[in-house]
């Protein structure tokens, strides 16, 4: 059993390594240019919805006028 325990604490930054290496084998990174596109498109959504939920219309202009600025 202590030779065990001491084994994984030894090889412990083997094993994490290993562990990610898998992960993005299942799971790959997106490449800058998605998480950028990912990152736009969940602005104009937000803005979208703050839009919509707007009672007043010159809230809502100002948004639009807002997001057309960024």
């Amino acid at each position: 059993m202590f030779a065990i325990a001491s084994a994984v604490v030894f090889f412990r930054p083997l094993l994490t390594g290993v562990a990610k290496a898998l992960l993005l084998v299942v799971k790959p990174r997106l490449s800058h240019e998605e998480r950028a596109a990912r990152a736009t498109m969940r602005d104009r959504m937000l803005v979208q919805r703050a839009i919509n939920s707007s009672n007043c219309p010159s809230h809502a202009a100002e948004l639009r006028a807002m997001a057309s600025r960024g």
